[in-house]
């Protein structure tokens, strides 16, 4: 929960988590190592010295201490999980399936979990979307497009097998897909992140959102000429925020851009935790104001209304949550957490209020 000097309350939904397992026990071969090490430097360069973890912590955090971090020192009133498996560099996936499910349950109003496919797998794929899609709490899925596949490296979009798979899930009615396309992550390949394919599944399923992760850096100019064409795609903030603080001339410019081509209706906060928390990205954001040349450059305007859109109104949209209506629902465990906070009670007490 996020409140304004004054006093409004700014409802954020977080649109890009992970709830990880990159321990060594997981790791399945030094590319699980060369993965974790790389986010690892991200969050090592773009977190602010007080917020640098220890790398065993890092690979391995636990649900309390994701929870403690969202919700507790953090403001997030909810968030989204963006399942990325690396099965090819980890044993049990990388997003870890079993601690989330222990954890939604725990605290059921707090957390949305997306599914993922990969068209690589073909029909085995699509019988278990269809499967999971039957639960009816599917709202959405996240794609890796440069994750390893056996002998394959990466896929596309536009790839005949993809495309079936972007069918069925409109079909599913699982209308929210987010795709990363943003820096590359060693060991996988730069130019399997491309954003030229979103072009063309926008295009061809106008009844998905495609939403952007990490709004295609370092490829900002291609991913802003497909966005203003294409009406069902949105960018996603996740990497671009943490510069906010340590390159605030390139952040400018990055959200100016976004802005100007997409306008604040097409934007969605995002903290990539655990490579950073919410509680200083969201903080940084409300202070952060565009620079007078910048803005009278780009005609934009970056005020509360605009941050309020992107903090966690666009997601709204998209994944149909009423807000009013979930704060009533959160109104108990907000409650909690407030004593928690204190140091009144435990995090079991928070759940049971949950």
């Amino acid at each position: 929960m996020y409140k304004t000097a004054s006093g409004e309350e700014i409802f954020i939904i977080d649109g890009h988590t992970h709830n990880w397992n990159a321990s060594k026990a997981n790791q399945k071969n030094v590319h699980g190592e060369q993965f974790i090490n790389c986010f690892y430097a991200y969050h090592s360069f773009l977190s602010p010295k007080e917020k640098l973890w220890s790398r065993e912590k890092f690979e391995r955090y636990g649900n309390d201490q994701l929870y403690h971090d969202l919700f507790v020192e953090g403001c997030d009133d909810m968030a989204i999980f963006q399942p990325t498996y690396l099965r090819d560099f980890y044993v049990n996936g990388f997003f870890d399936d079993k601690e989330t499910k222990l954890l939604t349950a725990k605290y059921p109003n707090r957390f949305i979990v997306n599914g993922a496919f990969d068209p690589r797998d073909k029909e085995a794929g699509l019988d278990a979307m269809e499967e999971r899609a039957a639960t009816g709490k599917m709202k959405g899925v996240k794609l890796y497009t440069a994750d390893w596949h056996g002998d394959s490296r990466g896929y596309k979009l536009s790839d005949p097998w993809a495309e079936k798979y972007l069918e069925r899930a409109e079909k599913l009615g699982i209308k929210n897909i987010h795709v990363h396309k943003g820096p590359t992550i060693l060991p996988l390949d730069r130019d399997a992140f491309d954003v030229a394919d979103i072009d063309v599944a926008a295009t061809n399923f106008q009844g998905l959102n495609f939403i952007v992760e990490h709004c295609g850096l370092p490829r900002l100019d291609d991913f802003c000429w497909i966005a203003t064409q294409e009406t069902n795609v949105y960018g996603g903030l996740a990497v671009a925020l943490p510069f906010i603080r340590k390159q605030p001339k390139y952040f400018a410019h990055v959200i100016s851009q976004l802005l100007m081509w997409l306008g604040p209706d097409k934007l969605l906060y995002g903290s990539d935790y655990a490579i950073w928390t919410p509680d200083w990205l969201v903080q940084a954001f409300m202070d952060f104001e565009l620079p007078e040349d910048v803005a009278s450059e780009t005609g934009t305007v970056l005020d509360l209304e605009a941050k309020t859109k992107i903090l966690g109104l666009n997601a709204a949209r998209l994944y149909g949550i009423d807000i009013e209506a979930q704060r009533k629902l959160l109104a108990p465990e907000r409650a909690a957490v407030e004593k928690q906070k204190e140091g009144g009670i435990t995090l079991q007490q928070v759940a049971e209020a949950a």
